[in-house]
């Protein structure tokens, strides 16, 4: 019997992956607003400030039910080795029950603590609010990251089609210059240059799709998303933005993280309140009911008591915990006043960016056209040999850095729109259908 494999066993073991493997998924192609939708939902970074919210608004009803009122049930059963009464017939007292047991049913309301809870139940309500005010931080650096990461693969596409046009070009002349060589109108150098330029194009190629590759690779982290991503590229409504003034008081009024800053100084506030309620006496009002086998003094009862304690001597303990809560609101209070600054140059500086990326994108356009009218005359000229192949590569470098700079360009000023929002803090209110209506 022979043990050698047949063809296909061959072919399987050569190829393992092969075997029994689906498909590979076709192409998935979003729009710019699929994509923002799409991270808004899956993004697990989102999600996990999100839970951030659900564990402040846990956190706050756990605060409340420190001055809320608690009832407790508490018993035991005891087994003594001898059993004590006195007394005799109906006026018999049972001290000491070889079978005993006991049930307390007791009710406690907090009446007054320094004021310490509330101030806790205050902080608590403002965590939920520094939660959300975080949320809505995130949900526009995610807005943003998408939409840069989105028109980055929008980029490289239309860089792919910039260098494979470079590509035409160089291969253009290579064949012009071949004709001519046989034509015996140019030397054999010409061919030469022409042939490392084809060279240099194919490379400029591969490293537009590999940088294309990385952008989209990153989009998928955003989206949470596998397989291979088809962009469209976008037409922006994005209104204009308006004068500094009024962007720098959105920003201080929409912007979450200088929102969470003036929380911050809030909640150190009550955090001093709270540590100088130490000084102030605690008072609580109890209740109960008592059931009990021992029938001295009596076998069921109930009580009510008010119960107060009174600090006289802490050894300083309290001053040094105000003193630490002042100077944590001084840190505060800096914080503020820091975030206030960052935002303010935060959106001049995106103003800036956006006017300086408007020009760049005319002069941009005004070059390209410059240039191809320049290649499109040195062209002709290098075909009656007029001009040297230099004056026509030449011409190919100066199109193709226009068509570059224009490509570059239009993402550079449609992404600054976008960060002058960002900046001022309403970014998902101008990006998001569903946040506009």
């Amino acid at each position: 019997m022979s043990l050698r494999p047949s063809c296909g066993l061959l072919f399987l073991l050569a190829a393992p992956g092969l075997a029994g493997q689906s498909p590979p998924a076709p192409p998935v192609t979003l729009s710019l607003d699929q994509a923002l939708a799409r991270g808004l939902l899956a993004n697990p970074l989102l999600g996990r400030q999100r839970a951030e919210v659900t564990a402040a608004q846990a956190l706050k009803k756990g605060t409340l039910s420190q001055i809320l009122p608690r009832l407790t049930a508490t018993g035991g059963l005891i087994r003594n080795s001898k059993e004590v009464s006195f007394g005799s017939g109906e006026d018999a007292r049972t001290v000491l029950p070889e079978n005993d047991w006991n049930t307390r049913l007791i009710l406690q309301q907090p009446v007054f603590a320094g004021l310490r809870e509330q101030r806790a139940y205050q902080q608590s309500k403002e965590a939920v609010r520094s939660a959300e005010q975080g949320l809505r931080a995130a949900e526009d650096r995610l807005l943003l990251g998408v939409a840069r990461d989105y028109l980055q693969v929008v980029q490289g596409d239309l860089l792919v089609g910039v260098e494979r046009q470079s590509e035409e070009l160089a291969r253009r002349r290579l064949a012009q210059a071949r004709d001519l060589l046989e034509a015996g109108e140019v030397t054999r150098v010409d061919v030469l240059r022409a042939e490392a330029d084809v060279a240099a194009a194919e490379r400029a190629v591969a490293l537009a799709e590999r940088d294309r590759g990385v952008a989209a690779g990153q989009l998928r982290v955003d989206l949470a998303l596998e397989g291979e991503l088809l962009v469209e590229e976008p037409t922006l409504d994005v209104p204009e933005p308006p004068g500094e003034a009024e962007l720098l008081e959105r920003a201080e009024r929409a912007r979450g993280d200088l929102q969470q800053a003036v929380i911050g100084v809030h909640v150190a506030q009550l955090e001093v309140s709270k540590q100088k309620g130490f000084w102030l006496p605690v008072i609580t009002a109890d209740a109960g009911w008592i059931w009990q086998r021992t029938s001295f003094p009596a076998d069921r009862y109930g009580f009510a008591a008010l119960r107060f304690n009174v600090p006289l001597w802490q050894s300083g303990e309290v001053q040094s915990r105000v003193a630490l809560a002042r100077e944590r609101q001084r840190q505060a209070e800096l914080a503020l006043e820091d975030a206030r600054l960052r935002v303010r140059e935060d959106v001049r500086r995106a103003l800036l960016d956006a006017t300086t990326a408007r020009r760049y994108l005319k002069l941009a356009q005004e070059q390209l056209a410059a240039s191809q009218a320049e290649y499109d005359q040195v062209f002709e000229l290098y075909r009656s040999q007029e001009v040297t192949s230099l004056d026509a590569q030449s011409s190919e470098t100066s199109l193709n850095e226009a068509r570059r700079a224009v490509v570059n360009g239009r993402l550079a000023s449609a992404l600054a729109e976008l960060e002058v929002w960002f900046a001022a803090g309403d970014l998902k209110s101008v990006l998001v259908k569903e946040a506009r209506q």
